[in-house]
Order: C-alpha cells, then sequence, then structure tokens
C-alpha cells in the first residue's frame, strides 16, 4: 500500500534518489540543495549505501563519477555557483559515457546572487554549460509528487543511456510541502545498466550496438576498461583519427535522439482550440495552472502547456501545440532562456516572453495581464 506524506521538494527528491536504487551520493552544502545531502546522509547508510561529504563540488562530482564507473548509482546535488564548477566534470561523464544524476536547485544568479530566491537562470546552463558539442538530458518538475517521480526517471536514464542527467529544480519547489502518495516497492520501474558478460577478450567498453549505448563493462572482474575523456575507440583509448572522432560524437547525440519521444514529458490542458498557447515549467508553470483558472473565469481561452522535459528541447510537442495559435507567451524567471527556444520553433512574431529576475516567484495575476495584453492586438488583427 502507498504511503501518504508531507514531503518537502528536497525530500522528495532524496527519497526518489533511494527508491531508484542510488547508493553514492558526494556534495557540498549549498542553499537551497542542502536538504539533499543533509537527508542522505542520515539515509544512505542505513540502505547499505555511502555518503560523502566533499571540500567542493568538483570533487563532490567528480567522486560520484568514480563511484558510478565502480558500479554504484550515484547522485550528487547543488545550486548555481557550484553547477559552475562541476561542468568540466560533466563534460567528462558524457565523454566517458558514465550513468549520473546531477540535481541543480536554481537559485538567483549571477555570482551568488540571492542564495535562497527561486530562479530559472541555470535552463542554459544546464544544456550548454559544458564546452563543445555534447547531449544532454534535463527534467524540470513542478510539483512534489514529480519531484520524486522525475527523480526515478533521471536514474533510469542515466542508466539506460550511460549519460548524466540534470534534475532542474528552483528554490520554491525545492522548498515547498505538499501531500505525496510514495510508491510501494516496483510500482515505478526502476531501470539498471546493461552489462558486459562476456569473456574478458572480447570486451569493448565503448563497442554500442544499434541502440548506440555501449553494454557497461564491469570494474575489477578481469576485463581491461580504460576510461578518457579524451576522443577515444572502443576500446577505451585516446584517437586522432577523424573518422572515429566524428563516429563517436555522432553516437553519443543518436543515442538520447533515438529515445527522444520516451525522454519528452509535457502537459497540456485548457483550450486546444484558444488563440494564445501559455507555456512554462518548474514553479512558473504552477502559477500559470492558476493564471489559465483565473482567465477561464472571465471567459479568456488558453490552452497551457507545461514542460518537464527541457533538453533535449522538445520541439515538435512546441510545435504541434501552437499549431493555429496566433501568439506563444512563455513565463519564466529569467530574460528568455526557453523563450529562445519556442522562437527557433514559431518564429519570433509569435513568442512572446514573459520574464522576472527579481527573486519572486510569479503571480498568477501577473500572467492573466500579459495574457490579455497579448489577446488585445491579436483580436484587434
Amino acid at each position: 500500500m502507498a504511503e501518504v506524506r508531507l514531503l518537502q521538494g528536497n525530500e522528495a527528491c532524496a527519497l526518489g534518489a533511494l527508491y531508484a536504487g542510488c547508493r553514492f551520493f558526494a556534495g557540498y552544502p549549498i542553499s537551497p540543495s542542502s536538504e539533499i545531502a543533509e537527508i542522505m546522509a542520515a539515509r544512505l547508510p542505513a540502505a547499505g549505501g555511502v555518503f560523502i561529504q566533499m571540500e567542493d563540488e568538483i570533487a563532490s562530482v567528480a567522486a560520484a563519477i568514480g563511484a558510478s564507473l565502480a558500479g554504484r548509482k550515484a547522485m550528487t546535488a547543488t545550486s548555481g555557483p557550484g553547477f559552475s564548477l562541476m561542468q568540466e566534470n560533466i563534460g567528462f561523464a558524457v565523454m566517458a559515457e558514465v550513468p549520473l544524476v546531477v540535481v541543480d536547485v536554481m537559485r538567483v544568479g549571477p555570482s551568488t546572487g540571492m542564495p535562497t530566491s527561486p530562479s530559472q537562470g541555470d535552463v542554459m546552463q544546464a544544456r550548454w554549460g559544458t564546452h563543445g558539442d555534447h547531449p544532454m538530458v534535463a527534467f524540470a518538475p513542478s510539483t512534489v509528487s514529480d519531484i520524486f517521480r522525475f527523480t526515478v526517471e533521471a536514474f533510469n536514464v542515466a542508466e539506460e543511456l550511460r549519460t548524466p542527467v540534470i534534475l532542474l529544480l528552483d528554490e520554491a519547489v525545492a522548498h515547498m510541502r505538499e501531500k505525496v502518495s510514495l510508491p510501494s516497492p516496483g510500482e515505478i520501474p526502476v531501470r539498471e545498466r546493461t552489462l558486459f558478460r562476456g569473456q574478458p577478450g572480447e570486451a569493448r567498453p565503448y563497442r554500442a550496438g544499434e541502440d548506440g549505448v555501449p553494454p557497461f563493462v564491469p570494474l575489477g572482474e578481469g576485463y581491461g576498461v580504460h576510461v578518457t575523456g579524451l576522443y577515444h575507440d572502443e576500446e577505451g583509448f585516446p584517437t586522432s583519427r577523424p573518422d572515429l572522432a566524428r563516429a563517436l560524437i555522432r553516437r553519443l547525440h543518436h543515442k538520447v535522439e533515438l529515445r527522444r519521444p520516451a525522454l519528452t514529458f509535457v502537459r497540456r490542458e485548457g483550450d486546444p482550440e484558444a488563440e494564445l498557447l501559455l507555456l512554462a515549467y518548474g514553479s512558473s508553470a504552477r502559477a500559470a495552472r492558476r493564471a489559465l483558472r483565473l482567465a477561464e473565469r472571465e471567459g479568456i481561452r488558453v490552452e497551457l502547456m507545461e514542460l518537464i522535459t527541457l533538453w533535449p528541447f522538445p520541439r515538435e510537442e512546441v510545435r504541434e501545440a501552437a499549431e493555429g495559435k496566433k501568439a506563444v507567451l512563455v513565463a519564466e524567471l529569467n530574460l528568455g532562456q526557453v523563450a529562445g527556444e519556442v522562437e527557433k520553433v514559431v518564429g519570433t512574431e509569435r513568442c512572446l516572453p514573459v520574464n522576472k529576475v527579481d527573486g519572486e516567484m510569479f503571480h498568477p495575476g501577473e500572467i492573466v495581464l500579459a495574457v490579455k495584453e497579448a489577446l488585445a492586438p491579436v483580436g484587434r488583427g
């Protein structure tokens, strides 16, 4: 029977990680993510896992990568400044194909900004924070229940695709408390990485099949495994051959693109025949849902699309929802990071950004006002 609890968002994240089989956490305290580390420190040892407080965020993500290479499901959690420090090693995890979950509880920046105020300013950092042409998967849940669910999903994707996955929370959803029905063991599928089990001489740590994902060759079991962040061949040894380099980076993208439909999570509600599409994510989606109800009471027709998957960007889903719409209003706590992606899909004329960067959440009334302003000139046309 499911257990019903009143949970904080960060607590739901920690419990979701444990449910998914996380058995290693390395981190460094930083607001507003610190509760995740605190809960993992208390609960991981009882579950047979290991918690380590490292000296900084660079060491934290490096330790998590090492634990994952040793076969453990691993996670770290941080906020903006720490997320910046982790980027080089996140790039290493992409290139070395190391399963890893990184939680970034976004706060106002740049620099130390406002440590206890909500923001959604790390969206592009999650996608392009590390250098080079790399794929990335990132989820941005808006409820405490979804934080639990998508923490589990983040681990599933990381293990299945052998890649780091970013969980983008923001201070508001991380610190709010809501009633959550915790699933029983086995109720939510928990996936594991595919292991190579052939003869030692046959092991090729980076030889992939049609799905683009190489079976994970376990360390310490007699197999030869070479791990590097350099471009490498199927045996893991560095190479400068253009054909191998090209094939490697294309494969890293292919394994994500191949699963794009399964990785894409969006919600639509409201009037699909409306002239305006309201698009939001994270805590902004909460305000947008209330704004939708307020607009409906005034007879204003609006459709809402909540993005849970931010990367890979759900362009086809946005294109479909925007079909026939005269405007797409994008509400986010930054200066237009997702709006820029929406513009690529619907054009600059139809995309209307609504932005806040003052450390405050959206009030639903602010979004309703923006909806009315967007529809007024459309109606006159």
